[in-house]
């Protein structure tokens, strides 16, 4: 599993490419995502963005030395729901 670091004052994409795994002809419908822990100050999504294969997230602020778990939930257009984590590591850089 690797662990993306993220510094509190960067604003970074974080990108799922859902198409490289298996959406073979179907597209994205709708994208959520979601930070664990949500708490004041902490990691957040500023930006929530997808196309027909890949969605895309703004990350902003994070407490120095905290790790986050941000997971991206999306539906497909044949009904089918899936769900992929990242876990980011904040850190001063």
């Amino acid at each position: 599993m690797a662990i993306f670091l993220k510094d509190p004052a960067a604003a970074i994409d974080y990108v799922v490419d859902w198409q490289a795994d298996y959406l073979a002809g179907q597209t994205i419908t709708a994208s959520r995502w979601t930070v664990d822990p949500d708490a004041a100050g902490g990691l957040a999504v500023a930006v929530a963005t997808h196309d027909g294969g890949r969605s895309t997230a703004t990350l902003t602020g994070g407490t120095p030395g905290r790790l986050y778990r941000l997971t991206n939930q999306v539906d497909f257009s044949d009904g089918r729901r899936d769900s992929r984590t990242l876990d980011v590591r904040v850190e001063d850089r």
